[in-house]
């Protein structure tokens, strides 16, 4: 493992991918602590400042929601995120009244309207009279409940920020492609091993399974799947886990038939062990390299499968982030002002494609027992 790590970091390419994949599930393991939207599914809407530029401002005011929010433990709000205790509301300009704010509400850059907020309503969320002096509250509603927000990547439709939502969408996609990895390694490992040790008839059996299975287009059998167990977030990983074993299974059974006849398992036979062991303490170990290799090309695969189901409507259901989904809600802008809504999460999917790809190319290589240090 040592020669193949040397092997590795000598190929740029491999690590430029190694690394990008690391900063991918770095942003997943903290995107709500990360992201400027740390609300759950960073769902929060501000319907006023829908579809804006990337590096869009505006200042907000923050109202107290009249109902009482749960608070969230750490591990809570790194997994799931932290429902927000007040609603925002974009303003261009505000003065205080005595008791009273009035705000010019923003309504589009040049056109605004005026409202007016208790300041007790403002902190507390209720006119309830609470124990902060007069000027004191407003100089706390100016510091905290008044502030600026800058959308760096702009505001989909709904006016969520687009930049949070890319990075809790990060999760999706490592996600798919680790339980499709692992579901498909599972099965086509052990497919493909059982063919091409046992040969014969058990060969015959596996391989007709895998042409049946490999003849149908892949898009079509993970819409069956998908349709079958139901629209959902699991669902699409196993759907997506069931469609890529084939490919395994094909690469493991001719690695085994080329391996089955060598003198290290004709001695493990005359030795009296097992089918079982022999293949998972000595065929299996000795094949790890294409194993790794074929399963970053199908971690990219899947990728690039539940982005398309999510931009079809049969993957990742809103609100939940998706990359393909948020493809599907910003397409539009493509082709009128704000191209770039839709291609920053085209632009994730192909930078995450492309590092496994790189990587996939990198193993290949490195552990290419033929190759020189």
């Amino acid at each position: 493992m040592r020669s193949a790590w040397k092997r590795l970091k000598k190929n740029k390419g491999a690590l430029a991918g190694l690394t990008v994949i690391a900063l991918a599930v770095l942003a997943s393991l903290l995107a709500y602590l990360i992201a400027p939207d740390n609300t759950p599914d960073a769902n929060r809407m501000v319907l006023e400042v829908g579809g804006q530029h990337p590096g869009f401002r505006v200042h907000m005011l923050a109202v107290k929601k009249a109902q009482p929010v749960a608070r969230v433990s750490f591990f809570g709000k790194l997994l799931y995120g932290q429902e927000s205790d007040v609603t925002w509301t974009p303003v261009h300009s505000w003065q205080f009244r005595d008791s009273t704010l009035i705000v010019q509400r923003y309504v589009d850059e040049s056109l605004s309207r005026e409202e007016k907020y208790d300041l007790r309503e403002i902190w507390y969320g209720s006119r309830q009279a609470g124990d902060i002096p007069l000027p004191e509250l407003q100089q706390k509603i100016t510091r905290e409940r008044i502030f600026p927000v800058t959308y760096w990547l702009g505001t989909d439709k709904f006016g969520r920020d687009i930049l949070s939502r890319l990075l809790v969408g990060t999760r999706v996609s490592l996600g798919v492609g680790c339980v499709a990895v692992i579901i498909s390694l599972t099965i086509g490992v052990f497919m493909g091993a059982i063919a091409g040790y046992f040969k014969g008839t058990t060969d015959d059996m596996v391989m007709w399974l895998v042409n049946v299975v490999w003849s149908m287009p892949s898009l079509l059998l993970v819409f069956a799947l998908t349709l079958a167990m139901g629209k959902g977030f699991w669902q699409v990983f196993i759907a997506v886990g069931l469609t890529l074993w084939v490919g395994v299974a094909r690469i493991i059974r001719g690695q085994i038939l080329a391996l089955r006849e060598l003198e290290f398992v004709e001695a493990a036979r005359a030795l009296g062990y097992g089918h079982s062991r022999i293949i998972v303490r000595h065929i299996l170990p000795n094949i790890l390299g294409p194993v790794m290799v074929v399963a970053a090309g199908n971690f990219a695969t899947a990728i690039v499968v539940e982005a398309g189901l999510s931009f079809l409507g049969v993957g990742v259901q809103p609100p939940q982030p998706s990359w393909g989904l948020m493809i599907k809600e910003n397409y539009n802008f493509i082709i009128t002002h704000n191209p770039l809504l839709a291609l920053a999460p085209g632009v994730a999917i192909m930078l995450l494609v492309l590092a496994f790809n790189l990587l996939g190319n990198g193993l290949r290589d490195a552990l290419d027992v033929r190759s020189k240090i």
